[in-house]
């Protein structure tokens, strides 16, 4: 017996998928487990394998075309074996069919000359749209023409009248990002605290750990490491609010914001507390590599609890980030410079970073927050507490 593919469901927030390319046509045969269909969500590009061996009978949706979640989009049988009709979908001579009847529809109810309705064809315009201005309301070529003339113009304008120089169309993940990030604002009370700190021990912390352990080691995963061992005693900030409960999550799991040419991504470092410095380095280098080049699972990107974001490399001192629903907290990282620090009333050349927090004050108060923020800035700047977090 054969069985349906459907659009599956990769994410909580997934309501539709975009088919980006078929791996087999129609009438071959595939294996189970064998690439199938790469499709596109709002976050991620990826392939989907065959649940079965057998023939592809059919293929339901075409490349480029999006799909709701859960909508077949082909059938996997064998020979002789008919291929499902969907309930929401139709063949191509009905499809024929509504199309000739909605065309008669329209000609009772738009008047129109068969100079505009061809213009009007030709050009992609609804002449619904159009009021007309010929006898007895008649939609003209001339008011197709007006019509056509006010949509060029639109494009090539914006709502305050400055000249558009190139139009970009908002790519899936990118309106994802505005989703989210509008959402965010609009549903949060984000308040977001920040604090210069001595990163002298860090620095040092760091080439030690890179000459001890021959592995690239970013401040990023140093990072990782202190804040999820600090979040065992901040729970609130490693929780969501669903209505009027706030729900303490068990694990931690640190999210990176990840820049790509497309948008920002935040791959995920599961049960990072537990980990190494060494294999989260690792880790967060394979997820790195991977979302840039499009090959990042569902899984990677799913299930964190809380968020950094370092702007540093692009010379960025401090900056405010946003929360990533359905988290509580965000941390922001900025660059690391040599600066003058005083230790002991005693001015010496060393290293500074700006960190900002943003929590969502319906769920903590602010000193909750700061408190975390104290004592992260509190074990960056004292060599042996860090030395302890790292296990060094």
């Amino acid at each position: 017996m054969g069985k349906e593919v459907l659009m599956p469901k990769l994410g909580l927030t997934m309501t539709k998928g975009r088919i980006v390319q078929w791996k087999k046509r129609e009438g071959e045969r595939v294996q189970e487990g064998e690439d199938l269909v790469v499709i596109e969500t709002e976050k991620i590009t990826t392939t989907i394998k065959a649940p079965i061996s057998g023939i592809l009978l059919k293929i339901y949706a075409k490349e480029g075309e999006e799909v709701l979640v859960g909508q077949i989009i082909a059938y996997i049988g064998e020979v002789g074996e008919i291929p499902p009709t969907p309930p929401s979908q139709i063949t191509p001579q009905q499809a024929i069919e509504v199309a000739q009847k909605t065309e008669e529809t329209k000609k009772v109810e738009i008047r129109a000359t068969p100079r505009a309705r061809r213009l009007a064809k030709e050009k992609g315009i609804d002449l619904s749209k159009i009021k007309g201005t010929g006898p007895g309301g008649m939609i003209t070529e001339d008011d197709v023409l007006r019509e056509l003339e006010f949509i060029e113009k639109k494009a090539k304008f914006t709502l305050t009248g400055l000249r558009v120089k190139e139009v970009i169309p908002m790519s899936p993940m990118r309106q994802e990002i505005s989703r989210r990030m509008t959402q965010s604002l609009q549903t949060m009370a984000q308040v977001t605290l920040s604090m210069e700190v001595n990163a002298s021990a860090l620095v040092k912390l760091r080439d030690e750990l890179e000459r001890k352990t021959n592995v690239k080691i970013t401040y990023t995963d140093i990072l990782v490491k202190i804040v999820s061992m600090l979040l065992k005693n901040h729970p609130y900030l490693n929780a969501t609010l669903e209505g009027d409960e706030i729900k303490i999550i068990d694990e931690i799991n640190i999210g990176i914001a990840v820049a790509l040419n497309q948008g920002l991504i935040v791959p995920v470092i599961k049960n990072a507390d537990t980990k190494s410095i060494v294999d989260i380095s690792k880790e967060a280098h394979e997820l790195a590599n991977k979302a840039r080049e499009n090959k990042l699972t569902p899984d990677e990107v799913t299930g964190g609890t809380f968020t950094i974001s370092n702007l540093g490399m692009y010379n960025i001192d401090s900056f405010t980030p946003i929360i990533n629903p359905p988290q509580t907290a965000i941390l922001g990282v900025g660059r690391i410079k040599k600066s003058p620090v005083v230790i002991n009333d005693t001015i010496s050349l060393g290293y500074t970073m700006w960190l900002s927090l943003t929590f969502d004050h319906r769920v903590m108060d602010g000193h909750v927050a700061a408190n975390f923020l104290r004592e992260l800035a509190e074990v960056i700047e004292d060599e042996d507490k860090l030395r302890k977090f790292v296990n060094l």
